[in-house]
């Protein structure tokens, strides 16, 4: 469901992140910026730059976990605790 008003900071982010696969002209949208794309980028630019996050592309947001989570396989294995590698 797309937001009725603009998203801002983390929410920007995380429905950017969530909605990255399909497109900016998608993303924007469902974030709330309808067809103002120049909007969407330069707000979600400073939401990632507030948040310590380098990212030029609306496309760097999607995680390799994103792919993983998508594909509905995979097994993540790591160690009981951080001394057991």
């Amino acid at each position: 469901m797309a937001s009725p008003t603009p998203l801002h900071g983390r929410e920007l982010v995380d429905c950017a992140r969530a909605n990255a696969k399909q497109g900016i002209e998608t993303a924007a949208y469902q974030c709330g910026y309808g067809e103002d794309l120049n909007k969407f980028s330069q707000e979600l630019r400073q939401a990632c730059e507030e948040m310590n996050l380098q990212v030029k592309e609306l496309s760097e947001l999607i995680t390799d976990q994103d792919s993983l989570l998508e594909l509905g396989t995979g097994e993540i294995v790591a160690p009981d605790t951080a001394s057991e590698l």
